[in-house]
């Protein structure tokens, strides 16, 4: 496993992977740790939590730094991360305790009520592109719960997982409640099928995603999955293009558009289309892509010089098959993984910019007629992440992402964000199940049913 930094194209240190011996000694260590920590109380784990919390801010610019040299983040969007990452174990040490408080059924029964008790060590199989807050979106709900975690991330972000294990120890949890296992992808079903792993959850492609699914509905195991996407954004006529435009641009370019919920699809009103094109077009056209660790740039390289090569090919197959590049769309000269961003139109269903998700800075606009028309559009995917709608008529707008988008969240005027408020997941091929709010911290636990007659 090698650490290299994709803006130079360097090896900066080069990680063992875990023998089959090892990864079963350290399962093993986290189910013996397990069967204090689910006897613990919440206020303990609530005080870690918030331990746990305050290394984050602490370390903020190191871990920043770390994620940037990895996988080439913006350091101003890698010290966002790690501030959101304190974010979720606040509100988890804030209100873990009350999301599974036993609840009172009335029955016949002279008692009755919901627990929820935590079932084990869970897997979780971690992407790059955020590669603290997928981790830690997962985690702070876990550990909260009562259940103990191992971590099998991308093998590109060796350093990111190393440094998560340190956190966890260094806020004061008992060794091996959280582990990372430094393995490859092939071998996650051998962990799945582990006796002692009693769940699994995958922020990652489609096809990782069922295979994970098929792996742990082999053993019988629950998984929850949070998968690709190929966000719709809906420009309506009435819509402020200015800031549409703004924010629509801001969606598409943040991490390099290596994010799942990243806005991929712009499908605007035909009386408008012009205008929202030439200023879509202009912002994008204005970000600059560099060093990673330099202010002035806007965006850092893909993460790796492989990806950019799969988005480049998506593209230029699109335009030989008729669709027309607006801005963007080449290779650049010189070291890094960089893809400028770039904007397409006149793309129809078979080409890969209409079919497949594009990771990566390429927007694909759309024009629309009727509302019907973009709702067809908009729901024409295998995809069911994310939407949004932008329009000063939010009756409308709330009537459209309710009753017409098939997503897991729908933001109008405004980008598409996680928020551990709010319950964050998909349908179709992005996924099941939900992480963050309530509902993430309830997938990993027995709901227990006691009746005292």
């Amino acid at each position: 496993m090698n650490y290299i930094n994709p803006y130079t194209g360097a090896t900066i240190q080069t990680y063992q992977e875990y023998s089959s011996e090892e990864v079963d000694t350290i399962i093993g260590q986290v189910d013996v740790a397990f069967q204090q920590w689910k006897l613990t109380e919440f206020d303990y784990r609530s005080t870690l939590m918030k331990n746990l919390q305050n290394q984050l801010i602490d370390q903020k610019a190191e871990l920043a730094a770390i994620m940037s040299a990895e996988m080439g983040k913006v350091m101003r969007e890698a010290l966002g991360e790690i501030e959101k990452c304190a974010f979720v174990c606040s509100y988890y040490a804030t209100y873990g305790k009350s999301f599974l408080k036993n609840e009172r059924v009335i029955t016949e029964a002279s008692e009755s009520y919901i627990t929820y008790q935590p079932i084990g060590t869970v897997l979780a199989v971690m992407p790059w592109n955020f590669p603290f807050w997928q981790v830690f979106r997962f985690l702070a709900p876990a550990l909260m719960a009562g259940n103990t975690a191992v971590l099998k991330h991308a093998s590109n972000v060796p350093g990111c997982a190393m440094a998560i294990e340190q956190l966890v120890r260094q806020a004061g949890f008992p060794e091996n409640v959280f582990r990372t296992l430094l393995i490859g992808s092939s071998s996650v079903k051998a962990v799945i099928e582990h006796p002692l792993i009693k769940a699994v959850t995958l922020t990652g492609s489609t096809p990782a995603g069922k295979s994970v699914a098929a792996a742990a509905g082999s053993v019988l195991k629950k998984s929850v999955l949070e998968l690709g996407g190929s966000d719709p954004y809906l420009i309506l006529e009435d819509a402020d293009i200015a800031t549409a435009a703004q924010l629509c641009v801001k969606s598409r370019l943040m991490n390099a558009g290596q994010s799942c919920i990243s806005a991929k699809r712009f499908i605007v009103a035909s009386p408008i289309y012009e205008d929202f094109k030439a200023e879509f077009v202009r912002f994008m056209g204005e970000a600059t892509f560099g060093d990673p660790l330099d202010e002035l740039s806007t965006i850092g390289p893909l993460a790796r010089v492989d990806l950019r090569n799969e988005l480049h090919q998506q593209v230029e197959t699109s335009r030989l098959m008729g669709a027309s590049v607006l801005v963007g769309g080449y290779i650049p000269d010189g070291n890094g993984a960089f893809y400028p961003p770039t904007v397409l139109e006149n793309v129809s269903p078979g080409m890969p910019a209409y079919n497949e998700e594009l990771f990566g800075p390429v927007a694909v606009l759309f024009r629309f007629h009727s509302e019907e028309e973009a709702i067809h559009i908009a729901n024409a995917t295998l995809f069911g992440l994310g939407a949004a709608i932008f329009t000063s008529d939010v009756a409308k707008g709330k009537m459209l992402a309710e009753k017409g988008l098939e997503a897991g969240c729908v933001f109008i005027n405004d980008f598409v964000k996680s928020d551990p408020r709010l319950p964050f997941g998909g349908i179709k091929e992005s996924g099941y199940g939900r992480e963050l709010s309530v509902a993430g911290i309830r997938e990993f636990v027995n709901i227990k049913t006691v009746v005292v007659k």
